[in-house]
């Protein structure tokens, strides 16, 4: 079971990686253009603010990693709970904010990771 919690919150830190390149590397290119529904003008116009929540992504993602990694199993369990929180509650904030699309994207695998992580404690 720690094994496939393991593997989960690996899985939702590579989608934070994946937002961090998508907000601050192609958010006016096609692609990022049609992941997020933008116009070449509001992208252009939002640039700096994506690339500062790419940033915030990142972070997430290397709290994650982090706790993947740390060798004392016990603050490992700590850390991932913290990331994972932090992840859910951005992505039920987003949810709320910007799209429901976000909950599903977001803060369900992270909400599926959390359980998986706590279950195998």
């Amino acid at each position: 079971m720690t094994l496939i919690g393991n593997i989960l919150t690996a899985l939702v830190a590579a989608l934070h990686i994946y937002f961090l390149v998508l907000e601050m590397f192609l958010w006016q290119t096609p692609q990022g253009l049609k992941t997020f529904g933008n116009t070449p003008d509001k992208a252009a116009l939002t640039a700096v603010l994506a690339a500062n929540q790419g940033l915030y992504n990142g972070f997430l993602a290397a709290g994650l990693i982090w706790g993947l990694l740390h060798p004392d199993p016990a603050v490992a369990f700590q850390l991932k709970t913290f990331f994972l929180l932090c992840v859910i509650t951005a992505g039920v904030y987003g949810a709320y904010s910007v799209s429901r699309k976000i909950l599903f994207v977001q803060a369900a695998p992270a909400a599926l990771a959390l359980l998986v992580v706590w279950l195998a404690r």
